[in-house]
């Protein structure tokens, strides 16, 4: 079972993403919190597989809660999906960089809900795609030109459609090749990169418009 915790203000939205959690036959629910502070309380005493944070909370939004639990430095970070109604690109990009396991809006739906669960316990990482290229393609200046980062044509070619936010599945249709060696590249390049995620591998190809 996939353990899942929600982190929301809004007593309406805990209560909707827990029955999409209760639906499915691999996934329970665990614990909810009101604010950040609650939260990051929670997820280091219950240890979920999963937690779903909302980014505007009381006492300590998600992000900084997000930082605590995932991000630079933490010995063993949580996989975190930011589900919010706010895709402002400084909330993207900070997220991203405190260690994002996945960035929702809240209306993308039940499906990709779950789907961004599932990725996230499998080491992917889902990004809404209705903000995928109109967020991350403004996360910073261009680097210099001809920055490969020491990657092979084929893991060039697997990192810029990972940006676009296609699953492992996806990669191996488009590229003709199988899920594991789509596996085998992305950890090829998490070495290469210093990324500790998927999330943070679209953010390098972004940074360097691989992504077009």
């Amino acid at each position: 079972m996939i353990r899942v915790m929600i982190a929301d203000d809004q007593a309406m939205v805990r209560t909707g993403f827990g029955m999409i959690i209760g639906a499915q036959p691999d996934m329970e629910l665990i614990g909810e919190a009101a604010d950040g502070v609650e939260a990051v309380a929670m997820v280091r005493r219950l240890k979920p597989d999963v937690a779903l944070f909302d980014i505007r909370m009381p006492r300590m939004d998600g992000l900084e809660a997000l930082r605590l639990l995932a991000g630079p430095g933490v010995a063993d970070p949580i996989k975190v999906v930011v589900v919010t109604t706010f895709d402002l690109d400084e909330y993207v990009h900070q997220a991203l960089r405190n260690g994002a396991a996945g960035f929702l809006l809240k209306d993308s739906g039940p499906a990709l809900l779950v789907e961004a669960v599932r990725a996230a316990v499998s080491g992917d990482a889902l990004i809404s795609p209705s903000i995928t290229v109109r967020l991350l393609e403004h996360l910073s200046p261009p680097a210099p030109t001809g920055d490969d980062g020491g990657l092979s044509p084929r893991e060039l070619d697997v990192v810029k459609l990972a940006a676009r936010g296609l699953t492992n599945a996806e990669i191996a249709t488009q590229l003709f090749i199988s899920v594991g060696t789509v596996k085998t590249h992305l950890g090829s390049v998490q070495t290469k990169l210093g990324a500790r995620n998927r999330v943070e591998i679209a953010a390098w190809a972004w940074e360097r418009r691989l992504v077009g």
